[in-house]
């Protein structure tokens, strides 16, 4: 699936959040890049292999734009802790904002 956000934090705060995130759901870093990220490993039960690619870029002048790409299909657990990482990016902007799931 590709998810992306927006938002007006600076990249490297982006990628460096991701880095925090990304390790404690059971992905850890594959492959890096200036702007980009790749993790790999397993993520739920039954165990599932999962990737995740994620690109950040400045969109606007003062806007990035965070992309993630996963190999899974349907709402998977890493595409719903996908969202989660972009629920803390915003929480880093707006930090009164909840995270309310409507499941």
């Amino acid at each position: 699936m590709r998810h992306f956000h927006r938002t007006s934090l600076h990249p490297d705060k982006v990628l460096a959040t991701a880095d925090a995130f990304f390790p404690t759901i059971g992905l850890r870093p594959a492959g890096a890049g200036p702007r980009a990220r790749t993790y790999t490993g397993v993520v739920g039960t039954p165990e599932v292999p999962a990737t995740l690619e994620l690109t950040v870029r400045m969109e606007g002048g003062h806007y990035t734009f965070v992309e993630a790409h996963t190999d899974q299909t349907g709402e998977s657990r890493l595409d719903r802790n996908v969202k989660k990482f972009f629920v803390q990016l915003h929480q880093q902007v707006d930090p009164a904002h909840t995270f309310a799931p409507s499941y």
